[in-house]
């Protein structure tokens, strides 16, 4: 692979490449233009990225009040590039740490470095073969998983539907009703769900009490929460506290065993 390269382009540039004699990774991370190949035009934003073949001649322009900003980076490979050849990346956040890590990493010079920077470069290429083969995810799709990572990361907090809305700039009714089509469940069996993974590893893990560990996640009755416990776990708070081991409940199990609410 090449040296991951920075570029913002100038006011006055275009490209018009010469048959590519390796593949290219090309990622726009910022500005407005056109890029064209074989017939097909792509408009260039922020998470356009493409994946060229040797003897690919991409052509592209841009917008000189809105220059692009592009990360890239020759590479040689057996496996096959994405078709067609672009895809949007929905998560620009990730993009750009991967750029920035790549980047980075391969200028230190050393092996590990090196190893750093082609795994950027791999987890860079599998986000545009998704974003290919996997196309149509809207920024409120993007949003809402945002949503529910926020709800795993922090289930002892009073989460409302209407709080979780408004994030995502939906009315409680077109929230709740792309949070299940998304998610499988609605916004509070998924915050059971959470609350219950997250108990298990405070009552297997930090020596915390039933009672200690249902105050914790936002339970006033602690029947209550042991019942829910159970219901989704199939064994007692008590019991797990005690064993110190055994079941390991995740997102996905504890959903598999949601009764009724």
């Amino acid at each position: 692979m090449s040296r991951p390269t920075f570029w913002r382009c100038e006011a006055s540039w275009s490209w018009t490449s010469r048959p590519l004699a390796d593949h290219l990774l090309w990622c726009v991370l910022d500005g407005r233009g056109t890029l064209e190949l074989d017939g097909d035009r792509q408009e260039l934003r922020p998470g356009v990225c493409a994946v060229f073949q040797p003897r690919d001649a991409p052509r592209a322009t841009h917008d000189p009040h809105r220059r692009l900003l592009v990360f890239g980076m020759h590479f040689d490979t057996t496996g096959a590039a994405p078709s067609p050849r672009w895809g949007e990346v929905m998560d620009r956040e990730l993009l750009g740490v991967l750029a920035r890590t790549s980047d980075a990493a391969y200028r230190r010079g050393d092996p590990l470095g090196r190893r750093q920077a082609e795994l950027c470069l791999e987890q860079l290429i599998a986000l545009i073969w998704d974003a290919v083969h996997n196309p149509g995810r809207s920024a409120i799709d993007t949003a809402v998983d945002e949503i529910a990572r926020q709800v795993r990361q922090d289930p002892s907090r009073d989460w409302t539907v209407a709080e979780l809305a408004r994030r995502a700039s939906l009315s409680r009714a077109q929230f709740t009703r792309r949070f299940v089509a998304q998610l499988g469940m609605s916004p509070a069996q998924y915050l059971i769900k959470a609350r219950i993974v997250r108990a298990h590893q405070l009552l297997t893990e930090s020596g915390m009490t039933v009672t200690e560990t249902a105050a914790a996640l936002g339970y006033t009755d602690v029947p209550y929460f042991s019942r829910q416990y159970k219901q989704r776990t199939g064994r007692s708070p008590s019991q797990d506290r005690q064993a110190q081991s055994g079941f390991q409940p995740s997102m996905e199990s504890a959903g598999r065993l949601v009764g009724p609410e």
